[in-house]
Parts: structure tokens; C-alpha cells; sequence
């Protein structure tokens, strides 16, 4: 196991574990308002200080933590649950109307990012965190649909594939039966990094007030609330932004150490 796989597990565990502790105790009520100890820095009663409102910063990120997990666990599971199936359909029917239709609809969502599809959304539906999902799920649902079909197209050469259709087996049963379960290693490092691109999504979302709402803690929106005090309490913009920072880079190292560990030709190379 290399050292990049080890502290992006540690720190990614370090942000779930902060998240799944917030549930059942937090050091105070993160939304409690004490007006009298606002702006305080950090100190032995209030580890990360107090914003303008005199909330506890340290309960505050605890909960947003669970708040951005939460968001882009879900988009990321929408997008793997629609776009795989598309993936493995699309290169099951390789040069079909079916797969034409299918990565041309893949096109037009790329045409449009996340944070306008959220635009669009809140539009019609009003700011929250259910939306804010649902735009990011959106964005993720092309993302999978190519990588599955690219890694699926250079699979339904090979020979244990022509062996299986030999035998009688129609291309659904091999996609999920031999194509999907050589594909899965991809998908998991994808998967991770395509966590880490949730995450912050989402705090983009809120920083633009798309994303939950309060009384909600998010760590987009407490940089937002921060911006205009930065010269005076640089805490509420340092710990948030360094939040967002520490849960990021653990996601993409560990998606790293996952890719190097999972890779057969690596595994052999270094014995």
C-alpha cells in the first residue's frame, strides 16, 4: 500500500468520522446565536472561534461536513446508478442509433455545468439542498456513461468475451456478467474522484447561496458569510476554506492510492 493511499485514507476518515460524531454530539448547538462572544478567535472554550453570530465554529464545520458528504454521496451514487447502464448499453450497441442517441445526450449535458443546470433548477424549484444535488447528479450521469463505454469498447474484443457470446449469452448478460465486473476498479477511482469534485460543487453551490440553506451549516456558505470580514477575523474564511482543502485532497489522494493499488500491471511491475 503506498504512502498516497494511506493519508488520503486517513484524512478522508477524519472528515467522515467528524461528520458521523455530529450526529449524536457537537461541542454546541450550531445553531445556537450568542451575540456577546462573536468574532472571538480560536480559543480553549471555542477551538475554531465564533462567527458573527457568536456560533461555534468547530460544531459548524462538523455538521457542514456532514451537510457536503451527504450531497455528494448522493449526486455521485445518482450518477453512477444512470450513467454506468448507459455506459455499458452504449458500447454493447457500439455504432447503433442507440448509442449515437446516447453520447450526443452526454454532449448536450456537458454543454452545460453544474452550477447553470442548478441555476435552471432553482429557478423552477427554489434554492435547497435536494436540487443541489440533483444538478450535480445530472452532471455526473455523463461522466460515468463515458467511462464506463470507454473502458466496456476495448473489453468486447477479447477473447472471454467472443467465448461467452459463442456460448449463447445475449449483451446484456455479458455487460453485467464480464464487462462490468472488469470495469469496476475504474469506476470505484472515479467514483472517488468524482466525490471530491461533489464536495466541491456543493460548497460553489452554497458560496452562491444554491446549496442548503440556512439554518443548515455548509461550508460554501460560511465562506460567503466570511467574505466581507476577512480583515478583521480571518478564522471564518481559513477554517471553512482549509475544510473544504483537507476533505478534497484525502478524495483525490486516495483515489490515486486506490488507482495504483487496483492496477494488476503496477502490482507486477513493483514485485
Amino acid at each position: 500500500m503506498n504512502r498516497n493511499l494511506i493519508l488520503g485514507a486517513l484524512l478522508s476518515s477524519l472528515v467522515v468520522l467528524a461528520a458521523l460524531v455530529s450526529f449524536v454530539w457537537t461541542p454546541y448547538d450550531h445553531a445556537a446565536l450568542d451575540i456577546p462572544d462573536k468574532l472571538q478567535p480560536p480559543n480553549g472554550q471555542h477551538w475554531f472561534g465564533t462567527d458573527h453570530f457568536g456560533r461555534d465554529m468547530f460544531s459548524m464545520i462538523m455538521v457542514g461536513a456532514r451537510t457536503s458528504i451527504a450531497v455528494a454521496l448522493v449526486a455521485v451514487g445518482i450518477g453512477m446508478a444512470l450513467g454506468v447502464p448507459l455506459g455499458l448499453t452504449a458500447a454493447a450497441r457500439k455504432g447503433s442509433w442507440l448509442d449515437e442517441v446516447i453520447m450526443r445526450g452526454n454532449d448536450l449535458v456537458f454543454a452545460f455545468p453544474s452550477l447553470v443546470i442548478a441555476i435552471l433548477i432553482t429557478a423552477v424549484y427554489g434554492a435547497g439542498a435536494i436540487n443541489a444535488i440533483v444538478a450535480i447528479g445530472i452532471f455526473n450521469i455523463p461522466v460515468f456513461a463515458r467511462i464506463t463505454r470507454g473502458a466496456a469498447l476495448s473489453l468486447w474484443e477479447r477473447e472471454f468475451i467472443l467465448a461467452a457470446r459463442v456460448s449463447g449469452k445475449g449483451a446484456a448478460r455479458i455487460s453485467a456478467e464480464h464487462i462490468l465486473p472488469n470495469v469496476a476498479n475504474l469506476l470505484i477511482v472515479q467514483g472517488t474522484i468524482q466525490f471530491s469534485l461533489g464536495i466541491l460543487a456543493e460548497a460553489g453551490l452554497s458560496y452562491v447561496g444554491l446549496g442548503a440553506q440556512p439554518p443548515t451549516p455548509s461550508w460554501g456558505r460560511m465562506l460567503a458569510d466570511a467574505q466581507t470580514m476577512v480583515s478583521f477575523a480571518p478564522h471564518l474564511a481559513l477554517i471553512p476554506g482549509l475544510s473544504i482543502i483537507v476533505t478534497v485532497l484525502g478524495l483525490n489522494l486516495l483515489g490515486d492510492g486506490l488507482r495504483d493499488w487496483l492496477d494488476p500491471r503496477i502490482r507486477v511491475a513493483r514485485v
